[in-house]
């Protein structure tokens, strides 16, 4: 299938699975025709809808007669078939034989020119297990260090050194901890 076909075309190509498919029951062939006929009243008139709804005919029947007439109003009536037919039911449109037809196609041509990769983003490959470990460290040091009175100020030095490393705004805030820890004295 080419960049070239059209709309037209490929429901002509599409029409006999979709008539097949046991996917395209009743309630979806309505939501269709309910679709096409409120949002595009010029692709099917209040009349046609009402043809296309009528449960007394069976729903294969009422699908092919519905693929005929939209065939037959051109090029943007079957455009807006197939997007109420993505937006209804992907699965039914994305196994389309043209669509699949059109994804190969694709495929081949990325395979050909370039190797894809999976973008990866990871942080931190240790997992959380390890972020918790190190965080609930922290934590503990500094709550023995604020609240440990004065047997446990030694911790003083290495909240300094650990700051060293931190960024501008938890430097500060370590190191103020660690001079209001010093004042109290």
């Amino acid at each position: 299938m080419t960049d070239i076909d059209c709309y037209h075309e490929q429901l002509q190509r599409d029409a006999q699975f979709l008539c097949s498919d046991q996917r395209m029951d009743t309630e979806l062939v309505d939501r269709l025709v309910l679709q096409l006929n409120r949002i595009y009243p010029q692709i099917l008139s209040d009349k046609e809808a009402h043809k296309f709804r009528n449960l007394s005919i069976p729903t294969e029947v009422r699908l092919a007669e519905l693929l005929k007439h939209l065939y037959g109003k051109g090029d943007e009536a079957c455009h807006e078939f197939y997007r109420g037919l993505h937006i209804h039911a992907d699965d039914i449109y994305s196994s389309l034989p043209t669509r699949v037809k059109q994804r190969e196609t694709a495929d081949s041509k990325w395979t050909n020119s370039v190797a894809v990769y999976p973008e990866r983003f990871v942080l931190n490959d240790r997992g959380p297990l390890f972020f918790l470990s190190c965080f609930s460290f922290v934590v503990g040091i500094a709550m023995l260090y604020y609240y440990g009175g004065e047997t446990l100020r030694c911790t003083g030095p290495f909240l300094h050194c650990s700051a060293a490393r931190l960024s501008k705004g938890a430097k500060d805030v370590l190191i103020t901890y660690a001079e209001v820890g010093k004042q109290k004295n």
